[in-house]
């Protein structure tokens, strides 16, 4: 029997894709990448029985970075990274995925790719093919099949499996040159970027100043907005504003004047009192005619993200999170999609009788499907996928999140709109004569609702209702006044606009859209105001100005369209990789060298907006070397600076810091700071120079005292480690020195969160060098306090271990567990002491028994 691999994008996606095909008759079971099980089926593929395997990876299998002597800021001059050679990576090593896929590519006949039907997607089908290839049986290309599918459902799902094509290596090429462009462009603007302004300024406020090809030209257009706004001067005008009363005692009603308005005083005036003086209004002519609202086109993805931001006040990344929640669990067909023009062959009875179910639109979809399904409007057909399509009915409680339901409402009611029939209205325009000036009154009366039935938002507005008038009707003048208003500046950019904007200049892809507009959000370079409006901050004004005044094409989206369309080229075959990826770097490379000759002339905009950072701070703590005061600069990036020495020394992120008892680093002088995640948190001691330079070669960077591996340093984690940390099990639980009265021992590994809350009435503790004879974990020595101690007969000193000793147990408590960042490693990272949880114990195997187990 032949052997079938079928992998996916995304673990949800292969349970579906493998319950659709086996008809509900598969089996489960665990992999060595524990985020992606395998699904298992017997079935037939070309004409013969197969055994099928269903997996998916968890997005990018590979990404691409430099060569590891390249990854070094202060060593790499950022120009070198233009030609530096580059590596493709592991994208996630904790998760295994090559190593997976390796071990189910063996005695495999046939590849089946699942992946997600845009460039990305075929960009990562030749990562799994790369990785598989090798392993299979015959890993040739003849036995590789690439399934083209818009939506999770059956008919979709048999309909792409009887229908098997071949991966498409020149869009898979044009990522891989897009990848690199980005990386080599990026980091080397970024770096030099960082270190130069960092180094010289203390408020920037951001962690990182990066550079992006499509980033900087997204800022460049709230920049923009920004600049037209300060630059905007109000100027005062007149407006006429009159009301008559209809004949026979009729209703008072407003009217236009057709000049609209008029800047000079003095002629309004002059207009004024003309038509002051006249007290009958005279219709001139009435004409009424039929008008049509058109029902939208079909909604493809940055209409979506436009009208998620202006009306359901979500940001284009949650847009874009939601979507694809609906569309893994099968509620909506592939949300990325440039197309809003339906196949003439498009069956829309199918979704429009799935929504008659609901309590909510299946009265209007029911009606449809009697009245008849209008043709949608013809829009842009790009090639790519189906405009976004619901593909099920779903009731609230089953899509769950409030944005989820909200945007899965919205994509419903315009998708029974785009196939409603068209809003009709009757518009009135009664025209007015006084002394010869022209004034108008428009109305507009709703005939047919149409698609506004189902988006009453759209509907038709009455406006003033006013009697039927005919030509030559006389009213009365009722009130004549002129009016002074100003000129009013735009507004910052709402997220919709900006949108807009980045689609009609070729910045980013649908899919790509809002990552660029949050990625200037959580650089510190715009904030979004109430509305969702984009206000640029100093900063992103700063660098879009410096960039100005050095070389404009560094933040003006042409660039960025250039490479695009080059790009489209490799995808479209008409271009080679190679050729394409040389020019674009070194036409880069150019920039990138005059903007290093030119960087002063933005430096003096800075000069005149941000803090010197010999000026930042406060006072904190000495320098190890000349043993002045360094300086603390909070905000990000949070670092000590020491102004004699010319030097600065990062810090954690989100943490409260304090000097330390004044205790000094045995190592190097410097003097320790206590770092506190806050008081349900946990606090830790560093060494800022030990911080930033580890000394021991098992040590990372950032690493604080709960991590070093000075065997006599009273601080390290040597001394004071326990055991290792169960919850994450990369950590080490370490005691926390300064965490008295409330005691407690934290986990070292900065992603883990899990803190033991120790012995309240402790005077003193410590770590002894006794090791626990059950479980091989260190035993703590605790002084109690003598009128609080919980020993018998008052004594006050007493050694045990916390997981073993039947008074320290009931005395220990998980105060605050949570797991943020998964790991499929064992326990690395020990003190070198400890020796695991136990020699033959059985450990349970979900880690909520385990910590029943530790405290039970």
């Amino acid at each position: 029997m032949r052997e079938v691999l079928m992998v996916a994008e995304k673990p949800s996606l292969a349970l579906s894709i493998a319950k659709i095909l086996s008809k509900g008759g598969l089996n489960t079971r665990k992999t060595i990448s524990n985020a992606c099980p395998v699904h298992e089926y017997n079935g037939q593929f070309n004409g013969a029985p197969a055994y099928f395997k269903v997996t998916s990876v968890c997005g990018h299998v590979m990404s691409i970075d430099f060569d590891g002597r390249y990854n070094n800021w202060e060593k790499t001059d950022p120009a070198e990274l233009f030609s530096a050679t580059t590596v493709k990576k592991e994208a996630n090593p904790k998760l295994n995925i090559i190593k997976f896929l390796e071990k189910e590519a063996r005695s495999v006949d046939y590849i089946v790719l699942w992946l997600d039907c845009d460039k990305e997607g075929e960009n990562i089908c030749f990562e799994v093919l790369d990785i598989v290839l090798p392993k299979m049986n015959n890993g040739r290309m003849e036995n590789v099949f690439r399934a083209h599918f818009s939506s999770i459902t059956d008919k979709d799902i048999h309909a792409a499996m009887k229908n098997l094509g071949v991966p498409n290596k020149n869009e898979s090429l044009s990522v891989d040159a897009r990848q690199e462009l980005d990386l080599r462009v990026g980091c080397a603007f970024t770096r030099f970027q960082t270190r130069y302004f960092q180094g010289k300024y203390g408020n920037l406020d951001s962690s990182c100043v990066s550079y992006g090809p499509c980033q900087t030209p997204t800022l460049g257009f709230c920049v923009e907005r920004h600049d037209r706004i300060q630059s905007f001067k109000p100027e005062p005008y007149w407006t006429l504003d009159v009301e008559v009363k209809c004949p026979n005692d009729g209703p008072c009603i407003k009217l236009d004047w057709e000049r609209i308005r008029l800047f000079d005083l003095s002629i309004a005036s002059l207009y004024l009192d003309l038509v002051k003086n006249e007290s009958i209004a005279i219709v001139e002519s009435v004409k009424s005619k039929v008008k049509t609202k058109q029902r939208p086109q079909a909604l493809n993805t940055v209409e979506m993200l436009r009208v998620a931001s202006s009306s359901l006040n979500m940001g284009p990344h949650t847009t874009m999170q939601s979507a694809e929640h609906l569309y893994t669990r099968g509620y909506i067909s592939y949300p990325r999609t440039e197309t809003t023009h339906y196949a003439d062959n498009f069956d829309f009875r199918s979704p429009v009788s799935q929504l008659t179910r609901s309590p909510i639109w299946g009265g209007y979809a029911s009606d449809l499907l009697k009245e008849g399904i209008k043709n949608a409007r013809k829009g842009s057909d790009a090639g790519d996928h189906p405009p976004i399509t619901p593909m099920q009915n779903a009731s609230q409680a089953e899509i769950g999140s409030s944005d989820h339901w909200r945007l899965y409402e919205y994509i419903v009611k315009h998708f029974l709109a785009t196939i409603s029939p068209d809003c009709t209205y009757t518009q009135t325009e009664v025209k007015f004569v006084i002394k010869g000036e022209t004034f108008t009154c428009t109305t507009r009366t709703p005939l047919d609702p149409g698609f506004t039935s189902i988006m009453p938002w759209l509907a038709i507005d009455d406006g003033q209702t006013a009697p039927k008038l005919n030509q030559g009707d006389r009213c009365m003048v009722e009130k004549v006044k002129l009016t002074e208003r100003k000129t009013c500046p735009p507004d910052y950019l709402t997220e919709s606009e900006l949108i807009t904007l980045m689609e009609h200049h070729g910045v980013g892809t649908d899919a790509s859209i809002p990552t660029h507009i949050n990625n200037i959000g959580q650089r510190n370079y715009v904030n979004v105001v109430s509305g969702r409006r984009l206000q640029p901050t100093n900063l992103g004004i700063m660098l879009v100005h410096g960039y100005g005044r050095i070389d404009r094409d560094l933040s003006l989206p042409t660039i960025r369209s250039a490479v695009e369309k080059q790009l489209n080229l490799i995808a479209q075959g008409k271009a080679q990789f190679e050729d394409v990826l040389k020019h674009a770097v070194r036409n880069f490379e150019q920039k990138f060298l005059y903007f290093v000759e030119h960087v002063t002339k933005m430096d003096k905009l800075f000069e005149v907006t941000f803090t010197p950072l010999s000026e930042s701070g406060k006072p904190i703590s000495r320098c190890g070397k000349c043993r002045r005061f360094m300086k603390y600069v909070a905000t990000a990036p949070p670092r000590l600076y020491c102004n004699t020495c010319d030097e600065t020394y990062d810090l954690p992120y989100k943490t409260n810091v304090k000097l330390y008892k004044e205790l000094k680093c045995p190592l190097d002088d410097f003097e320790l700071l206590i770092c506190s995640t806050g008081s349900n948190g946990k606090s830790y001691t560093l060494c800022p120079y030990c911080y930033n330079h580890p000394p021991f070669k098992d040590m990372k960077t950032g690493t604080g005292c709960n991590g070093c591996t000075h065997p006599g340093c009273p601080h390290s984690r040597t001394t004071l480690g326990v055991c290792p940390c169960e919850i994450c099990e990369d950590g080490v639980l370490v005691l926390d020195p300064a965490s008295a009265p409330n005691w407690k021992l934290a986990c070292n590994n900065s992603r883990c969160t899990a803190v033991l809350s120790l012995f309240k009435h402790a005077h003193r503790i410590a770590v002894s060098s006794d090791v626990c004879e059950e479980c091989e974990r260190y035993k703590l020595d605790v002084v109690f306090h003598k009128d609080k101690t919980p020993l018998e007969d008052g004594k006050t000193k007493h050694t045990g271990c916390i997981y073993c000793d039947k008074i320290f147990s009931e005395l220990v408590s998980l105060k605050k567990a949570r797991l943020t960042v998964r790991s499929n490693r064992g326990r690395g990272g020990g003190r070198g002491r400890g020796r695991g949880r136990g020699r033959g114990k059985r450990q349970p195997k979900d880690k909520m028994s385990q910590l029943a187990n530790y405290f039970v």
